[in-house]
This record gives structure tokens, C-alpha cells and sequence, in this order.
């Protein structure tokens, strides 16, 4: 059995074909630059040279043929006909309050889908288009959407409604919805299986920090607070967003530099964050060799970083009654000994006692990071959001 995963962004498609048997990926890439000029497909093969090629891929159609006849190829490819492909797990952003979990795509499903683009405008509308792709270029293939947000729909309603009028609640759907709930849920089910103990005895603490980052109380395997909230502006400071602000703010800013709605808008999800405060880039690789250079500004902003995922920390440690484990995963999360260290600096009357030796050790496995004694324990776990994507989709076929 195969299991093609889909990724669609604007103007990007990743991919990877997947074994369930092995849960091993067998061929993974890349199609960037989708309808621009030097568009490229960047495919490997287990066992294979990795390859790009450059070629004229004008939407994303042309993306999901290509991508099929690499699969396909003598040289690079992995199979030797398209019914090999079982089935198709497409990573949907947002269900809203529609999905908790992943389902069968039809007509139906796509029309809800349509429904939540509104939540989300810059990802939803790109998912259609790989699953539209997909149908038309492999019509009699399953393929189930996997959403983001499916993973925190079982929120208690104190974590997720807002002090704004009920009524808008219930008119718009204004709420908590949080987001990268593959990847909470897949380091999640990690945690349990390294500690060797049944996920409903367990309360976790989960950090995924990339360039976009949120966190999420996780009581007996159940997402019960996370930090993004309606959108995925909310929470932690990350690479170009803002996080959490005084919505007075913006309104303050947007009145007195005159700017509209999609200019504020772009201010706060592309100008903000660690770019904004930084000055030089929303990659923390970069920023901290600025800190080490000198760069009040780059320290200041890692400062900040740090300091909100402490804060969300003692937070969710709070809501939980208690912590097992607190798990960091994404790159910033697996790759950054520093922010892991600040994050977690001066929290040893919570039971979290950081090995300095361990956290520094470079490794791409999963490794435990606070000292023996720690009566939290402290996770570095890489994230596997397609293997998610790729498990749920079997699901629809047994």
C-alpha cells in the first residue's frame, strides 16, 4: 500500500509517498515558484540521487502531473503505475467547526471546505486547488482531507471563546480554532510511546516553533488550550507575525499611519515578530549569530521569543494541574539549543531541571533533555505532519 500526501501552499506543492507497512517515505519533494517564472521540482527517492528540474508549471494541474510522472519515471521514480497509489491525504488548514476530524473528500466536503475559506484566505483556497488537481488527474484514487484545526475542536468552551458579545459568536463563528494540530497530535502520540505510558495518563506540554509557532495543553491525549487563536496571529511572537497584542494597538497604528484594512493586516502577519523586532530577518539561525555578534536589537528579540514561551509555559502548566512532559518540535524547537535553554531557564520549582550537556547534543532523533531526576521531563521530538496526514488517510481504506 502507498499513500501519496499533499501539501498545497500558494504557490508551492510538497509531497511524499509514504508505506503505512513501514510508515518509511519512500520518494519526497518540492514543486516551488507555481505559476512564475524558474518554477522547479526538487524530487527524492529513497535510495536515489536527489534531482531538480526546472520546468514551466503554470498551476497546480501541471504540479500534480508532474509530480505523479516523477513518481512514475524509470530513472527516479518509484512505482511503475498509478493505481500503485492507494490513496491521497491532502493537509487542509482550516475546518472550522464543521470538521473535528479527517473525512472522505466528495462533492459535499469540498463545498465545506469553500465554506471555511473565510477563516482561511491564504491556505484553504491553495488545498482546494491540489485536491481539484488530484481528482482530475487521478479521478478514481480516495482522497481524505486532514485539517489543522481537527485536533483542538475538542477544546472545553472556556478555552476557546473570547470576550467579545456571545452573539458574535454565534453569527460569524469568531473563536479559538488553533492550528498545527497534525503536529501537536503527532508529539503527542511520541511522548507516550518514549515514556511508555497510555496517552490518557498523560499532561503535555507541547511547543512547535518554526517560523510560525504555537503551543498546546494536551490533558489524556485531548488538545484543552491552545495559543493561536481565530487566526494563527495569536500566541507566541514568531518570524513575521506578531502574537499577542492589545488589539488597541492596532487600531492606534492603522489610525495613525493612516493604513487600510490589508495594510494592517500584511503589518501584523508579515512585518512583525522577529523581523520586526530584529530588524534583520525572520530566521532565528540568523538572528542569533546577530546576537552574537552584538546586535541589541537581535538580542531583545530572542529575549522576547523566549519569554513568551516561558510565560505559556507556567500558563498552561497552571491549567493542566500539573505537566508529565513538555515536548519541543519544528525548526526552531528541534535545532535551537539557546531558545530551548532560555525558554526553560528558572523553572526548577516546577520540576523542570534542563541537562545543559544533553540540550547542546546535535541529533536529529528524539532525546530527552532535562537531567534524571527531572520530575518533568523535557522532549526534543522532530515532527512528522505527513505521517499523520498519511495515517489518517489509511484509515478510509480498512
Amino acid at each position: 500500500m502507498k499513500i501519496l500526501v499533499i501539501n498545497c501552499g500558494s504557490s508551492t506543492i510538497k509531497y511524499q509517498l509514504i508505506e503505512p507497512e513501514t510508515e518509511k517515505a519512500i520518494a519526497k519533494g518540492k514543486i516551488d515558484r507555481i505559476g512564475m517564472d524558474g518554477a522547479v521540482l526538487t524530487h527524492k527517492a529513497f535510495g536515489k540521487d536527489e534531482v531538480k528540474i526546472s520546468a514551466e508549471i503554470l498551476d497546480h494541474n501541471v504540479g500534480i502531473e508532474y509530480i505523479v510522472s516523477i513518481l512514475l519515471s524509470k530513472n527516479h521514480g518509484v512505482i511503475k503505475d498509478k493505481s500503485e497509489i492507494n490513496a491521497i491525504g491532502h493537509r487542509v488548514v482550516h475546518g472550522g467547526e464543521i470538521f473535528s476530524g479527517s473525512v472522505l473528500i466528495s462533492e459535499d466536503v469540498i463545498k465545506q471546505i469553500r465554506a471555511c475559506i473565510e477563516f482561511a484566505p491564504l491556505h484553504n483556497p491553495h488545498n482546494l486547488r491540489g485536491i481539484n488537481a488530484c481528482i482530475k488527474f487521478l479521478p478514481d484514487v480516495p482522497q481524505v482531507a486532514v485539517f489543522d484545526t481537527a485536533f483542538h475542536q475538542q477544546m472545553p468552551e472556556v478555552a476557546y471563546i473570547y470576550g467579545i458579545p456571545y452573539s458574535l459568536y454565534k453569527k460569524y463563528g469568531i473563536r479559538k480554532y488553533g492550528f498545527h494540530g497534525t503536529s501537536h497530535y503527532f508529539v503527542t502520540q511520541r511522548t507516550a510511546e518514549l515514556l511508555k505510558k497510555d496517552i490518557n495518563e498523560l499532561n503535555l506540554i507541547t511547543c512547535h516553533l518554526g517560523n510560525g509557532c504555537s503551543m498546546t495543553a494536551v490533558k489524556k491525549g485531548k488538545s484543552i488550550d491552545t495559543t493561536m487563536g481565530f487566526t494563527p496571529l495569536e500566541g507566541l511572537l514568531m518570524g513575521t507575525r506578531c502574537g499577542d497584542i492589545d488589539p488597541a494597538v492596532v487600531l492606534y497604528i492603522m489610525s495613525r499611519e493612516e493604513l487600510t484594512m490589508q495594510e494592517g493586516n500584511t503589518l501584523l502577519n508579515k512585518h512583525s515578530g522577529l523581523l520586526g523586532i530584529s530588524g534583520i530577518s525572520s530566521d532565528m539561525r540568523d538572528i542569533e549569530q546577530e546576537k552574537e555578534n552584538g546586535n541589541k536589537n537581535a538580542a531583545l528579540a530572542i529575549d522576547i521569543f523566549a519569554y513568551r514561551i516561558k510565560k505559556y509555559i507556567g500558563s498552561y502548566f497552571a491549567s493542566l494541574g500539573g505537566a508529565d512532559a513538555i515536548v519541543f518540535t519544528g525548526g526552531i524547537g528541534e535545532n535551537s539549543p539557546l531558545i530551548r535553554k532560555l525558554s526553560l531557564s528558572d523553572l526548577e520549582k516546577m520540576g523542570i531541571v534542563l541537562d545543559d550537556e544533553k540540550n547542546k547534543l546535535n541529533s536529529k532523533d528524539a532525546r530527552i533533555i532535562t537531567k534524571n531526576d527531572s520530575p518533568v521531563t523535557v522532549f526534543v521530538i522532530p515532527t512528522n505532519e505527513e505521517l499523520v496526514i498519511a495515517r489518517e488517510t489509511v484509515k478510509f481504506l480498512t
